[in-house]
């Protein structure tokens, strides 16, 4: 088949996006595809004097095999494109996925995991991996999925506020802490605070406002940190997560051993039924399609409350979906295979 790998593009989780891209390609072509991997904001850009046929043999960019301890400035991104195109879609890039077969979605966060690239490829009828645009635009939302999956799982107590640097000092004295602040449509645990004291609490609401003054605050439930990805609608073995310090942030998600990832999970056999019913619940609830990864803290009674769940998850070489897959007998080009296919299959029947 004929594939492109679209990842990068303009969201703070860009470099994990080129990371999964780099390892999905390199899967693709060693199953005998052809594929070529393409950075959705910067497209062509980056093969100079390649085009056509010669892109799906291009070498596979070595810097971007490695995500950075921190996340991208997308105001030096953006101003370091030459094409003087406007939108997020590159030269060239469109036209390049037109004559696929299918695009496999590598990308993660906003403009990607959102929906808007769902559904402009949904227009022009482009084969893509992964869920659709609603169910992707959903799922982006912490507030909004929760608001539909509290009467189905259980997910702590949280607030949704749209906020001005004015607001700080309301929200600091009416919020309750322990909480956990979190940017609403962002991921990776990009902007992510947990407030133990209302100090800590005003300076996460404040450090919040360069993700837009929107967030989720949450009730901080205390536990073990489980994740548990979905295929095609079935709950895969869970995986449990222990950050060497602090919690699961993003350094402690792409820097190799920077936590002890557990799979499967040593819990109870009661405890992962639980987390895969739920999750499974999570997945149906949202109408998601092919697949996912949703995070729970398991706390101190055996309880597991969500928190939330993400369409397309990592593929990167310390991505915990793979990891899960493996512990299914399924390996990383396998599922890579696995997602195309489901994702055809799901094509044909809409």
């Amino acid at each position: 088949m004929k594939i492109v790998v679209l990842a990068g593009g303009v969201s703070p989780e860009r470099n994990v996006s080129l990371s999964s891209g780099t390892k999905i390609a390199e899967a693709l072509r060693g199953l005998g595809h052809q594929a070529a991997l393409v950075d959705m904001y910067f497209g062509l850009e980056d093969y100079p004097g390649l085009a056509g046929e010669d892109l799906y043999t291009a070498p596979l960019p070595e810097r971007w095999r490695k995500v950075d301890r921190t996340a991208p400035d997308l105001d030096a991104v953006r101003s370091s494109r030459q094409w003087d195109g406007k939108g997020d879609f590159g030269p060239g890039v469109l036209e390049l996925c037109r004559e696929a077969d299918i695009v496999f979605m590598a990308l993660h966060g906003q403009c990607g995991e959102d929906g808007r690239v769902q559904a402009a490829f949904d227009l022009l009828d482009i084969p893509y991996t992964g869920a659709g645009y609603l169910g992707s635009a959903i799922a982006m939302d912490k507030d909004l999925t929760k608001r539909l999956v509290a009467g189905v799982v259980n997910t702590p107590e949280w607030s949704f506020a749209e906020y001005t640097e004015k607001d700080v000092d309301r929200l600091t004295s009416k919020t309750p802490v322990p909480c956990v602040v979190k940017p609403v449509d962002s991921g990776s645990s990009i902007g992510v605070s947990i407030a133990y004291d209302k100090s800590q609490l005003h300076a996460a609401l404040t450090d919040g406002l360069r993700y837009g003054g929107r967030c989720v605050l949450e009730r901080y439930v205390k536990g073990r940190e489980i994740q548990v990805g979905i295929l095609d609608g079935k709950a895969l073995p869970a995986i449990e997560i222990i950050p060497k310090e602090g919690f699961y942030d993003y350094e402690n998600k792409y820097q190799a051993g920077a936590a002890e990832e557990i799979c499967p999970a040593p819990i109870s056999e009661e405890a992962a039924g639980q987390v895969a019913r739920a999750a499974e619940a999570v997945f149906r609830t949202l109408e998601l399609s092919v697949y996912s990864r949703a995070d729970f803290i398991l706390d101190d009674t055996g309880k597991a409350w969500f928190l939330e769940i993400n369409t397309l998850p990592g593929m990167t070489p310390t991505s915990l979906m793979p990891q899960e897959a493996a512990a299914a007998g399924i390996d990383y080009p396998a599922l890579c295979q696995h997602i195309i296919d489901s994702s055809l299959r799901q094509r044909r029947r809409v």
